[in-house]
């Protein structure tokens, strides 16, 4: 493939998604004013986050219905999701570090804006604790 095949290629690519764009924007708009007439201004903002939330919900399980492969007959069955991770993580060590930290990155994004969580967390941990000693 050459340059200019390319570039046309992602100016043909960002055309679509710009046309998409502007569909789902007005669409947006057009719920939103259908809605807002008996729900008020909060009530068509959440229909419309419900038709869209729908909407995004159909096209994933069309995009990903054929994805999944047809089990054979005979076939073994496949192994568990744990050991396909443990086996990802033993393969790209790296991607599998990363993923570990993006997890735990958002655990803390996640208990530092609600401290209550971490209350609860410690409030549990101490009371679990504290049933094992004196089960002793």
């Amino acid at each position: 493939m050459n340059l200019r095949r390319i570039l046309n290629l992602a100016i043909a690519f960002a055309a679509v998604v710009t046309a998409a764009v502007v569909c789902v924007v007005a669409a947006s708009f057009a719920v939103y004013a259908l809605a807002k007439v008996w729900l008020g201004p909060a009530g068509g903002a959440a229909v419309v986050v419900g038709v869209f939330a729908l909407f995004a919900v159909i096209v994933a399980v069309l995009a990903t219905r054929k994805a999944a492969p047809k089990p054979t007959p005979g076939a073994p069955p496949d192994e568990a999701v744990v050991d396909r991770l443990i086996g990802l993580a033993k393969e790209k060590p790296l991607i599998a570090l990363g993923a570990a930290a993006a997890a735990t990155a958002a655990a803390v994004a996640v208990l530092v804006r609600n401290p209550a969580l971490i209350t609860a967390l410690v409030s549990a941990f101490l009371a679990g604790s504290s049933s094992a000693k004196s089960g002793k």
